[in-house]
């Protein structure tokens, strides 16, 4: 039986076991998605040696830049990102595995956002500085949506929530919640520190949270009278994207 899985922590929040494990069973697919709840990366060469079996695996929180010291080889699109959240094992000739990543993200937002930009959209706040705001930030450029990251102190090339103006907020229309509050897991009745009261109409959230999908963070925006989108339909497109990338020789 091959073994795919997810490597993490928390993984409480992930819909990846249930969704992959029902797919192998209504397909008739011969395989196994097991969660690896891990407290460091560096018990991934452990998880290896344990399942020889294991055909690849997705990568969440906290490990989508510190798994890429074990890859053989990275695409050039997570290489531009710096992030990676799919990994196909291989092995050579000796037997020993061979890990290969991909960045899925990317092509989760692209195709769930594109619609609701076009048009609409010049500049965005990424909210959070990790390995998933590195996909969202690639998938921006990409869709030619100027951004702006923002993380809990100012660095090169962000700026402090407490730096956050009404100006700011008027202009940037997009904002994407990249951290993990909201999440379950992670405290539910949490949201970014962003000043609410200057979101309207013309403003679209986006939370890559997807469990819950109705997030505090997307509560309050649509209090105000924005568009809210969750991170189910981003989750579940790279899920799709997963499995292409672990079956496609």
């Amino acid at each position: 039986m091959k073994k795919y899985g997810i490597i993490g922590n928390p993984l409480a929040q992930s819909a990846s076991p249930a969704f992959f494990n029902n797919k192998f069973a209504t397909e008739g697919i011969d395989a196994e998605y097991i969660p690896f709840e891990i407290e460091n990366i560096e018990e991934l060469p452990g998880i290896l040696k344990e399942h020889p079996e294991l055909c690849g695996f997705n990568v969440t929180i906290p490990y989508k830049q510190k798994v890429m010291h074990y890859l053989n080889g990275i695409s050039d699109e997570a290489k531009d990102i710096d992030a990676v959240n799919v990994v196909k094992v291989t092995h050579d000739n000796n037997g020993d595995a061979m890990l290969h990543g991909f960045n899925s993200d990317v092509i989760g937002f692209t195709r769930s956002i594109e619609e609701l930009v076009r048009g609409k959209h010049c500049k965005a706040l990424i909210l959070g500085t990790g390995g998933a705001s590195k996909a969202i930030a690639y998938s921006l450029g990409q869709l030619g949506i100027e951004y702006l990251f923002v993380s809990r102190s100012a660095g090169e090339g962000k700026i402090a929530y407490s730096d956050i103006t009404k100006e700011i907020m008027e202009s940037h229309t997009l904002i994407v919640n990249c951290t993990p509050l909201g999440m379950v897991g992670h405290g539910i009745d949490q949201c970014p520190d962003i000043p609410y009261e200057h979101i309207g109409c013309n403003h679209l959230l986006y939370d890559i949270v997807y469990n819950p999908e109705n997030t505090l963070f997307l509560q309050r925006g649509k209090a105000q009278g924005a568009t809210t989108k969750s991170g189910y339909e981003m989750w579940y497109l790279q899920a799709l994207a997963s499995w292409e990338i672990w079956t496609n020789d």
